[in-house]
C-alpha cells in the first residue's frame, strides 16, 4: 500500500492472540513525525485488527514516506484492503502423505537434497 507495508506471519503456537509490530525508520522523518505515524498505526490496528486480523498471527506495519500525509480514513481502507488481499492469497497447507503432483516441485526436492548431502 502507498502508506505502509503489511507483513503477517502465523506464529503456529496454538494461541489465537494477535500481536502488532510497528516500524518507522528515520528515512520517514524526525522523531515527531515517526511518533505521529506510530500513533496512527496503533489506532488503525485497534480499529481494524480485532475484526479483520488473522488470529494467532503477528501483524507488522512498516511505515512508508507517503503514510503521514494520507487521511486516516484512507489508511483505514487500505489496511482493510491489504488484509483482504492476504486472506485471498493464503493457500491451504498441503496434506501430508499425498504424493506431489508437480514435476517442478519434485525436481526442486531432488536438487535440494543433493545439495545438502553433497551428492550430484
Amino acid at each position: 500500500m502507498p502508506g505502509f507495508v503489511l507483513l503477517v506471519r502465523d506464529r503456529e503456537d496454538g494461541t489465537d492472540d494477535m500481536r502488532l509490530g510497528i516500524t518507522v525508520t528515520k528515512k520517514i522523518g524526525g522523531a515527531v513525525v515517526r511518533n505521529r505515524m506510530k500513533r496512527r498505526f496503533r489506532a488503525l490496528a485497534a480499529q481494524i485488527l480485532p475484526e479483520q486480523g488473522f488470529a494467532g498471527a503477528d501483524h507488522i506495519l512498516i511505515g512508508r514516506s507517503g503514510g503521514i500525509e494520507r487521511p486516516f480514513d484512507q489508511l483505514s481502507g487500505e489496511l482493510g484492503k491489504a488484509l483482504n488481499k492476504l486472506r485471498k492469497a493464503v493457500r491451504p497447507e498441503p496434506v501430508e502423505g499425498l504424493p506431489c503432483t508437480s514435476v517442478d516441485q519434485e525436481k526442486d526436492r531432488a536438487s535440494t537434497s543433493s545439495a545438502r548431502t553433497g551428492l550430484g
